[in-house]
């Protein structure tokens, strides 16, 4: 067996088919809350538990994909482009979209790390937990947080906004496409980014464009906090 585990085809071949029950999954349920993302993590979680593999082994292939997240996240600029003219009419509303986004965020998290007491690493840890890995994990290093803390706590969010997303815009009754796309990509990165793209083109290239606005409003506001 750790023959098997130690190659990174392993890593590889266990994540493809975790996600793939994890899309067989949603489509049978019909329903957002069985994401398949999570559905892959709690597989791959099971099966190295289960046969005690390393988490090691199971990198050296999970590494390997994700040298393609820089590449999937770039195609995003495409739909960019073909909803330029939309941006360009709704650019305002749109860095409007995104600071109050950013600072709802970060201050709903300030607030509650302050009513629960929690130490200043788990705050300065949580506090970038809307904006995508690469920059939350800069945040958290400068401001003195926990990064492994912070990569969990973007993680968490990204799943959670992919899950609630269709359901939340629904219950509010959201028909702006530009508001729904900004509003999924500033609370929940590239994961909800994902959701957004299969919700319709104009939502899923406004996503995409929030994640880098609010990336860095974050880090201004950031640069804010006590």
């Amino acid at each position: 067996m750790e023959a098997v585990s130690s190659s990174p085809l392993f890593g590889i071949v266990l994540s493809i088919l975790a996600y793939a029950v994890g899309i067989w999954l949603n489509r049978k349920a019909k329903t957002p809350l069985v994401n398949p993302l999570l559905v892959a993590i709690i597989l791959v979680a099971l099966v190295l538990l289960a046969f005690h593999i390393p988490l090691e082994h199971y990198q050296a292939g999970g590494d390997f994909i994700a040298l393609f997240l820089a590449p999937a996240t770039a195609s995003l600029a495409l739909s960019v482009y073909r909803q330029r003219e939309i941006l360009k009419k709704n650019l305002f509303p749109v860095l409007l979209g995104c600071a109050a986004g950013s600072l709802t965020s970060m201050l709903s998290v300030y607030g509650l790390c302050r009513a629960f007491r929690l130490d200043e690493k788990l705050t300065a840890s949580m506090l970038p937990k809307s904006v995508t890995t690469p920059i939350a994990m800069e945040i958290s290093r400068q401001h003195g947080g926990i990064v492994p803390v912070t990569v969990a706590a973007v993680i968490i969010t990204g799943i959670l906004g992919s899950m609630l997303a269709p359901l939340l815009i629904k219950a509010f009754r959201v028909k702006n496409p530009v508001a729904a796309g900004v509003a999924i990509g500033t609370a929940s990165h590239a994961v909800g980014t994902s959701k957004a793209v299969e919700i319709g083109e104009t939502e899923g290239a406004m996503s995409g464009i929030a994640i880098g606005i609010s990336g860095v409003f974050t880090v201004l506001l950031a640069m804010l906090l006590p």
